[in-house]
């Protein structure tokens, strides 16, 4: 039987942390002088931090960048303790694909110590086969860089992958992989989502079953 891979993101699908993201955004604009709108974040949310940081101080030296941005992820931490929580679906889903046979990553923007974080909270810690985090590549969504590194480290062929999504770059980044694309709109409208070349795009990770998913055909050749 040939391997399958299912690819998770970690904010905005199997976790709203958005409003924690955007409130240690904020407190760190004001700690280091720069605004954080909500309008930039949605544009941003999914990107690297060395990405979002660089449209606010392009001369910053690689260092700098580096203290701002475990910074950033601290304040997330402290602020989202507590109160992370899995979204509708999600812990079901990832079940069910598990079930039947998937190879699980989470592929994320985030850092690997945010991912455990979250994780652990909703307790998800010991379902994935691979964990793949910010520090484990180059270049951010929309390169497909993170999305390849899950696959390569699940031993599944990209066609074989199917990535979950909600933001656009990370809808981009899967295609661009030569992956199937499931997006949520959990912090995009459907049709950006669609634009950006999402396969399926759902409300709720609820709304899937692997019968659906089978629909999308790059894993019903057993």
């Amino acid at each position: 039987m040939a391997e399958k891979g299912a690819l998770f993101d970690l904010d905005g699908v199997l976790i709203d942390s958005s409003p924690f993201h955007f409130a240690s955004w904020v407190k760190l604009g004001e700690e280091v002088g720069f605004t954080m709108t909500p309008e930039l974040f949605r544009q941003t949310f999914g990107q690297r931090n060395d990405a979002i940081l660089r449209r606010f101080f392009p001369d910053a030296t690689d260092e700098q960048i580096a203290i701002w941005s475990e910074r950033k992820e601290a304040l997330y931490r402290q602020l989202a303790a507590g109160k992370l929580t899995p979204l509708k679906g999600a812990k079901e889903l990832v079940r069910a694909l598990k079930g039947a046979g998937f190879r699980l990553a989470i592929a994320s923007s985030t850092p690997r110590q945010n991912i455990a974080f979250a994780l652990e909270q909703i307790g998800m810690a010991d379902v994935f086969d691979a964990l793949v985090g910010a520090e484990d590549v180059t270049k951010g969504k929309p390169d497909p860089e993170v999305f390849l590194t899950a696959a390569k480290r699940l031993g599944v062929p990209p066609e074989r992958c199917l990535v979950f999504e909600d933001a656009i770059a990370g809808v981009i980044a899967a295609k661009r992989g030569g992956m199937k694309c499931i997006a949520v709109t959990t912090t995009n409208p459907r049709d950006a989502l669609l634009e950006a070349g999402a396969d399926l795009v759902v409300d709720s990770l609820a709304e899937l079953s692997l019968e659906r998913l089978a629909a999308l055909q790059c894993w019903s050749a057993y």
